[in-house]
């Protein structure tokens, strides 16, 4: 027999801390290939782009190819997250990783940029329970305690998307065309189906309760507007035009109908009952903030780098090693402490501390920082992350009972994705206005015509500017990083100040077993872990 229930499973890691199962170890790869899915297709899709308007054409509906898989995978989460906590985690999960399957191979095919965009969709559904089912199915597998020695792993997968995405992309592109950027998708979602059928075994469950339609329905319309809202604020419309102010109303009636509707529903999409705790609240703040500040980095450094320091686009996935190899290895020794000890608080603490300080030296950087010194600068928001980002679901798995394990691990996915929207958006339209009125003070006339289409001009673009338009750009792409960094380091401070309201509540699965039964967190559902009220 392959072997076990998640209730053995995870009794065997809190008695046997140093040793999981084989067949566990098999579905944790196969959980990091579904990982790795989610993650690596944007940026992998992001290279491909100028190839696929070249071919397909529809020049204008191009954001729509990012911005329809970004709205189905943020309004989906939460839903994929309830859907496993009623009727399974291995079914739901499973059928995530199909559709997004599904979904590729129909952006593979596509004959034009509607049929693209459309099936961009379908994928960007199923990539929606690609993320929350990892995180689900170990929080069912794993105790909180042993958990912490798997954050590397996550964040290793998260630091591989990040640098070999934009790489992968070119080499794809370049050697077998566009179409293999989804193509590729197929083979590994086969290989993590494969292991996960064979080898994942937990509890069935089938709930009698009707599925909150009425409430999945509230809460996608808000989703959407949100992320429409951040997506085309300051650049299709301006943030004051009728239709965003439109999609701010609608978007404003339809959360607070949610949560009105949340109270009465029987089975509710998201249970409100789980802010009950400090700490859930406090992690979903985090995560928020975490989400604000990471993509903004993303956005901002390597057009920084290139614009400024002249570094090649091609590898602008390597730009940012210095910020990924930190929350890599920071990562690691968080999870391990906290395996050992059972202590957590002090990562929150110390992550918000070096995030504020990350970002504000950050924004010191202008046009005669060195690569080294910005490296330093980017090594140290990259520790403050390692330290905030598998902590934050971490805590708050732990805060919530087991069947609420779903719902817990979708919303503060959410947050966080939802957090990376506003991040960019925000920090983006910042930077362009800097920008801008730099570029008006720098080179007058000929300044506000180069960045009147866009303030992020690209390698060919800048290259054929005279040289007094191209060092003025310079200035303005530093003094508008500035502005964005240090709004960054502002708003981390609420990171920080949510991270000294943690209370340490002893980890599931800490210990050994003593007379009363094992202390690893995988009691039945009806038992309510260690949590504590707001």
């Amino acid at each position: 027999m392959a072997d076990a229930t998640m209730a053995d499973v995870a009794g065997a890691g809190a008695a046997q801390p140093e040793k999981q199962p084989r067949s566990v170890r098999v579905v944790l790869l196969a959980l990091m290939i579904a990982m790795m899915l989610a993650m690596l297709d944007n940026m992998i899709i992001g290279t491909a782009m100028p190839t696929i308007v070249g071919e397909l054409g529809g020049l204008e509906h191009l954001s729509w190819v990012v911005t329809a898989y970004t709205l189905a995978t943020a309004a989906s989460t939460p839903i994929w997250g309830k859907l496993g906590d009623m009727f399974g985690r291995k079914g739901s999960f499973m059928s995530s990783i199909v559709l997004f399957l599904i979904g590729s191979a129909l952006s593979g095919m596509a004959q034009n940029m509607g049929e693209l965009i459309g099936f961009r969709a379908v994928q960007g559904l199923g990539a929606g329970g690609l993320m929350v089912g990892v995180m689900a199915i170990i929080g069912d597998l794993i105790p909180p305690r042993e958990r912490g020695k798997y954050q590397g792993m996550m964040a290793a997968v998260m630091a591989l998307a990040m640098i070999g995405g934009p790489l992968v992309g070119g080499t794809i592109t370049d050697n077998w065309g566009w179409r293999w950027s989804f193509y590729i998708n197929l083979p590994l979602g086969a290989v993590a189906l494969i292991a996960i059928s064979a080898v994942l075994h937990l509890p069935k469950k089938r709930s009698k309760a009707r599925i909150d339609y009425l409430g999945a329905a509230l809460l996608t319309v808000g989703i959407t507007a949100i992320v429409l809202v951040t997506t085309w604020g300051g650049t299709e419309y301006a943030w004051t035009s009728a239709r965003i102010m439109e999609l701010i109303g609608i978007g404003v009636a339809a959360l607070v109908g949610f949560v009105f509707w949340q109270t009465r529903a029987a089975e509710p999409v998201v249970p409100l009952h789980i802010f009950r705790s400090r700490n859930f609240t406090l992690m979903s703040v985090i995560g928020f903030v975490t989400g604000f500040v990471m993509f903004g980095a993303t956005l901002f450094l390597p057009l920084y780098q290139q614009a400024v320091q002249g570094a090649s686009a091609t590898n602008s996935g390597l730009l940012l090693l210095p910020m990924l190899g930190a929350m890599l290895v920071t990562s690691m020794v968080a999870g391990r402490v906290t395996t050992n000890t059972g202590r957590y608080k002090i990562f929150p603490i110390l992550g918000g501390v070096l995030m504020v300080v990350g970002l504000y030296l950050l924004s010191l950087m202008d046009t005669g920082t060195s690569r080294f010194t910005s490296g330093v600068y980017m090594a140290v928001v990259g520790l403050g992350m390692g330290c905030l980002m598998q902590i934050t679901m971490l805590v708050a798995q732990n805060s919530v009972q087991m069947k609420d394990m779903g719902v817990a691990s979708s919303s503060t996915t959410l947050f966080r994705t939802l957090g990376s929207s506003f991040g960019v958006a925000i920090m983006g339209a910042l930077f362009n206005h800097r920008v801008q009125d730099v570029m008006a003070e720098r080179a007058g006339a000929l300044g506000s015509k180069v960045t009147e289409q866009s303030a992020q001009l690209d390698a060919a673009s800048l290259a054929k500017l005279p040289a007094a338009a191209r060092e003025a750009y310079q200035h303005a792409v530093s003094s508008g990083t500035h502005s964005a960094f240090l709004l960054g380091s502002v708003i981390a401070v609420i990171a920080l100040a949510a991270a000294l309201f943690v209370k340490e509540v002893p980890l599931k699965g800490a210990g050994p077993k003593t007379d009363q039964g094992p202390a690893d967190g995988a009691a039945p559902v009806d038992k309510a872990p260690v949590t504590e009220a707001v």
